[in-house]
């Protein structure tokens, strides 16, 4: 695809500080460690703009809102923010079963190592790992009971939603990974998508907030 095509297909927001991207589900966030993994979301915006910078990442089937630097400064800037966790970050998900009301998952997420590329809920890891989910509207898809839930992570764990949502026993629509053969029939794709993204400008100060709805 025309590099500057896809870039009008993902763009968000544009500023001289920072671009806001909303990923396509499947698609990695930077390259994989093979050569069959070298098509990635940054490398196709760099076509576009060679000054894009990398300050976080989605899963590459999850999808949603990223930033993405456009100079030094607000790399800088913006990164410290997610570090000190003074960015506030939501996603849309269906999950598995009934879920009613509101909860949170305070349980450490690691990788395991005998089953790459698994991670887990492990209480007696070091790091720790919470997440917030509200339940929002209970569906019917072939059948089945699926929730839709906004998640609200505190921490930024790989896979920290998939594995918190498993952990409580409703896996993920979708996913390939952690929601067995029944949850993976119910969607093409993982039903996870970064819907809002806001932090403080690099330049102004001020607070931004950007929002691109699930489609799922």
């Amino acid at each position: 695809m025309n590099p500057s095509l896809f870039l009008e297909q993902v763009l968000v927001h544009r500023d001289r500080d920072f671009i806001i991207v909303n990923k396509p589900a499947g698609l990695l966030t930077v390259p994989g460690k093979t050569p069959d993994l070298a098509d990635c979301l940054i490398t196709r915006l760099k076509a576009a703009l060679p000054e894009v910078l990398l300050i976080h990442r989605l899963d590459r089937d999850t999808s949603g809102l990223l930033v993405f630097a456009l100079n030094r400064t607000a790399q800088r800037h913006i990164s410290k923010q997610f570090e000190l966790r003074q960015t506030s970050k939501q996603y849309a998900a269906l999950v598995m079963g009934e879920l009613t009301e509101e909860g949170s998952v305070d349980v450490p997420v690691c990788y395991d190592p005998s089953r790459p590329p698994l991670h887990v809920a492990d209480p007696s890891y070091s790091k720790s790992a919470l997440t917030y989910w509200r339940a929002t509207e209970i569906l019917q898809i072939s059948g089945q009971t699926v929730t839709r839930v906004v998640l609200t992570p505190i921490t930024g764990r790989s896979h920290q939603l998939r594995v918190h949502m498993q952990y409580i026993g409703h896996p993920i629509v979708g996913d390939e990974l952690y929601a067995g053969e029944l949850g993976v029939s119910l969607s093409p794709r993982l039903c996870l998508h970064a819907e809002k993204l806001s932090f403080q400008h690099p330049s102004s100060g001020k607070n931004v907030d950007f929002e691109v709805a699930a489609v799922f």
